[in-house]
């Protein structure tokens, strides 16, 4: 009768230690949900011809988003933005730009404006977004998501000058932030598309 009893209680103890740690994942998942980790497929929000722009239609793709300016230094870099877009966009890859005028005022211009100087410029083909604003009280839903990690469940990050790239994995999950003196050609950038 004893060992009946002491095995009864063995395993008791066992199963409740086992109800304990799956009791701890069922936690951790909610608590993980409750973080609210999200991805970039929840966004919705307008290109420079005030057309809806669905961030659901890039499922399965890598994305580049990017914030651009039209009178800075780093400029330029639309040129290589726009080469490896046309290099890429058939193997599974995207860069979405989204003008933001919070560094020295170098993107004043009107979406109409911005629109004019990246095709005339450099031929940008790929999709820009509207004007938004990229840090402080009033920064837009998509970099509130890039730059804190309660969202997006990797790093928080500050948006640092114009041309600061946010990589964006094929289930829509950032997976790196690349310094905006980094050229879109830099081999870690290129690596990562390839990846």
């Amino acid at each position: 009768m004893k060992k009946i009893l002491v095995f009864a209680c063995c395993s008791l103890f066992f199963f409740s230690g086992q109800t304990q740690a799956q009791n701890k994942k069922a936690v951790k998942s909610k608590s993980e949900i409750a973080m609210g980790k999200q991805t970039i497929y929840q966004f919705k929000v307008e290109d420079l011809s005030g057309n809806i722009f669905d961030f659901s239609t890039l499922k399965g793709k890598k994305i580049m988003i990017v914030n651009t300016a039209s009178k800075c230094g780093l400029t330029p870099q639309y040129k290589d933005l726009e080469a490896i877009y046309k290099e890429y966009k058939d193997k599974g890859f995207v860069i979405v730009g989204f003008p933001a005028n919070n560094f020295a005022s170098q993107e004043p211009g009107t979406n109409e404006e911005i629109a004019t100087f990246c095709q005339q410029n450099y031929g940008v083909s790929f999709p820009m977004m509207d004007k938004v604003s990229v840090k402080g009280d009033d920064m837009c839903a998509v970099y509130q998501f890039l730059t804190q990690k309660a969202k997006n469940g990797l790093q928080d990050s500050n948006v640092e000058w114009n041309f600061q790239k946010y990589l964006i994995n094929e289930k829509g999950e950032l997976e790196k932030v690349i310094a905006p003196k980094t050229l879109p050609t830099d081999p870690s950038v290129i690596d990562w598309i390839k990846g």
